[in-house]
């Protein structure tokens, strides 16, 4: 079993690594943070097969803290581990504004220079990763990713400020960053350009396209608009802004269209894969009686019994198809056809409906004509 030992561990990236880490049972995972006890830094280090070194300061109250927290406290891990004989793998996180002359900068290179040092002097492993904007769940808002508060304010419909719209930032996803760290652990680590590790895939976007791209987040509970999560950064970016939904709103009431049949409520909707919506009829109702153009649909009776019929529209003859709740089969509705759905239970009818195209009022693929 390995012991893999990371400082920073209640850290927004600690606590992602953390919580992947102790989901594997061939691990011992021993955590260390500002509020540990101090002689858990020695205990740890010589027991370690693997150090994550991701403890650091980068809003300090005084501007010596940057020294001592990312090049005192990575030089004495170093001393520490020659004292002891020890050389396990290294992986420290560092930043991209590592290449600044400001003082962040300059006690980041410091640390990064100190562990490549370690690895040289002792032929350990090291890794040592510029990470650009790491962006995900559970980062602290208000503090230093831009994301965070974008998406801890706007899900509170609080504002938002940006100084220039058409600033362009790199991102990358908390996820991207733990498989990396892994990879290192498991002996197949991420590119390297010869020096430093990196991770792939980051993502450029502008302030301005962030913020409306969060924005829009937030009004798809109102549009039902879903984004387009075959993005990979649109679904890195929706995820995390749900993480920031505060814990009493997570849920959300849907318009309902209320006449003697029932009830009915759009779902969902997008413009790559149409909308979703779910009815509620009462027994004995029938609904539809129309056919489409062009405009497919699919049903799937959730709860109750029902007959979807149909007949196409040159011809005279009527199919039924039987449907049950218990059964969880989808009718498909082609165009052409003029079609209905009967209730035929004792109980009101739930039917779950996708249409392949958004209902638009003012282009209506909808025609009337009996079954």
């Amino acid at each position: 079993m390995k012991t893999v030992f990371v400082t920073g561990a209640k850290g927004f990236i600690g606590k992602n690594l953390v919580v992947t880490l102790k989901r594997r049972t061939d691990l011992e995972v021993i955590v260390y943070d500002i509020d540990s006890p101090p002689d858990l830094l020695a205990k740890g280090l010589v027991k370690a097969d693997i150090v994550f070194h991701l403890a650091g300061v980068n809003r300090p109250e005084r501007i010596e803290e940057f020294i001592e927290g990312n090049l005192n406290l990575t030089q004495k891990i170093c001393s520490i581990l020659r004292q002891s004989g020890r050389m396990p793998t290294i992986v420290f996180s560092s930043s991209t504004q590592a290449v600044l002359n400001n003082p962040y900068g300059i006690s980041k290179r410091q640390a990064e220079d100190t562990v490549l040092t370690f690895g040289a002097d002792t032929g350990a492993s090291v890794a040592v990763f510029r990470l650009p904007g790491v962006f995900g769940k559970w980062c602290r808002p208000n503090y230093n990713s831009v994301v965070a508060n974008f998406c801890h304010n706007i899900a509170r419909d609080l504002p938002i400020a940006i100084s220039d719209p058409s600033k362009e930032i790199e991102l990358v996803y908390i996820d991207t960053v733990v498989h990396a760290f892994i990879g290192v652990m498991n002996g197949h680590p991420s590119v390297s350009d010869g020096k430093y590790f990196l991770v792939q895939p980051t993502y450029s976007i502008t302030l301005g396209c962030l913020a409306e791209t969060i924005h829009g987040f937030h009004e798809s509970r109102v549009d039902l608009v879903v984004p387009d999560v075959s993005s990979p950064l649109i679904h890195a970016l929706y995820a995390t802004y749900l993480s920031y939904l505060p814990i009493d709103s997570f849920s959300y009431t849907l318009t309902q269209w209320v006449d003697p049949r029932g009830e009915l409520a759009e779902l969902l909707k997008s413009p790559y894969i149409g909308q979703i919506f779910i009815s509620r009829t009462r027994p004995g109702i029938t609904r539809g009686h129309h056919y489409h153009d062009t405009k497919v649909e699919k049903f799937v009776v959730l709860e109750g019994e029902a007959v979807i019929r149909f007949r196409h529209i040159l011809e005279g003859d009527v199919v039924e198809y039987p449907v049950s709740g218990s059964e969880f089969r989808v009718v498909d509705i082609p165009p052409g056809y003029t079609h209905s759905i009967e209730n035929v239970g004792r109980n009101d009818l739930i039917v779950l409906f996708w249409a392949d195209e958004i209902f638009n009022p003012d282009v209506k693929d909808t025609i009337e004509m009996r079954v």
